[in-house]
């Protein structure tokens, strides 16, 4: 049960990701354009500003770097500043860094100060948006039961790039929210208050920074996910009041938002996301990786598996052995 979930967590992360690349950054750009609902992997669109020309079913930085940070944690044996600083190096030099649009700007300054040399618990100082939760997943999948032990965990791997106690508070959200969804007869109530409890906890470390509270924020995206309108309505306040940007406590907010708008279903969450649109990528995998932890394997459909295991750059990454070396570090 447990190793369905670690593999749930991992195929969601990537099924939100993917489902999310082609969205545009409006909301109604992205609904004018489908015609509709993205309800299926598509193409990213020749005009899109990041994601033009990448082919339907591809993954993007999200769970390219999630998974490389799984790889390095399993090589190392656990979590510790040095894995993660190898695993976020290890990817930025595979997608050609300096150059490449997909790397986010907290990241990018991160690594470049590791590359002059700079001490690693201190390179993530400026680092404040949507990096850290988009790439913990690994992290609560290492802790089944043991949000503390995932919070704990997080900061370590936050430090090198997003030492901020708003990115650390959402990633923890994300991390401590995985780590009780893996638990045996869980209600999605349960993961959420988790997450809520993890936000609050993790904005107690990292350098103070500006930003609202992701708690609060979480907080307001479950009542308008619970609130009155159809799907598109309160998709639309979503997009509107919650928000969507590289921000942390908007991204990581939105992911609790559709997750709980879907019932904790991996793929109806891929749905809400993508078309949710702004950094849909980033909220879809978040969201995703919640629900398939939630969830387990089972739970997406094998077309999907499919589909994502097709994929060239998913393939590459080997992402039933990650789940293996995963469960054999947890247990």
């Amino acid at each position: 049960m447990l190793k369905n979930k670690i593999l749930g967590g991992l195929y969601g992360q990537a099924l939100g990701d993917a489902w999310g690349m082609p969205a545009y950054f409006d909301l109604d750009d992205t609904w004018q354009a489908y015609g509709g609902w993205i309800d299926e992997f598509k193409p990213g669109p020749p005009d899109h500003p990041v994601h033009f020309g990448l082919p339907a079913g591809r993954i993007t930085d999200d769970s390219e770097q999630a998974f490389s940070l799984a790889r390095s944690f399993i090589a190392h044996g656990g979590v510790s500043l040095a894995a993660a600083v190898e695993a976020i190096i290890a990817w930025y030099d595979r997608v050609g860094g300096d150059e490449s649009p997909y790397v986010g700007p907290s990241t990018r300054r991160g690594v470049q100060a590791l590359k002059r040399g700079d001490d690693p618990t201190t390179t993530g100082n400026w680092g404040d948006t949507n990096g850290a939760p988009m790439r913990i997943s690994p992290v609560g999948l290492l802790h089944p039961g043991d949000p503390v032990g995932a919070i704990q965990d997080t900061v370590t791997t936050c430090m090198p790039t997003h030492n901020t106690n708003v990115a650390i508070s959402g990633a923890c959200a994300v991390s401590a929210a995985i780590a009780i969804a893996l638990t045996d007869h869980v209600s999605l109530d349960t993961v959420i208050t988790a997450g809520m409890l993890g936000a609050d906890l993790g904005r107690q470390y990292g350098r103070k920074w500006l930003g609202p509270s992701v708690t609060r924020r979480i907080k307001m995206a479950i009542e308008i996910a619970q609130g009155p309108g159809n799907e598109l309505f309160r998709l639309r306040e979503l997009y509107h009041v919650i928000g969507t940007s590289l921000s942390v406590p908007e991204t990581v907010g939105a992911a609790f938002g559709v997750l709980l708008m879907a019932e904790g279903d991996p793929k109806q969450t891929a749905i809400y996301a993508a078309n949710l649109s702004g950094d849909a990528d980033t909220v879809g995998a978040i969201a995703c990786a919640m629900a398939g932890a939630y969830a387990g394997i089972n739970a997406i459909d094998p077309e999907i598996i499919a589909q994502l295991d097709a994929d060239e750059v998913f393939a590459g990454y080997d992402v039933p052995a990650l789940a293996d070396g995963l469960y054999d570090l947890a247990v």
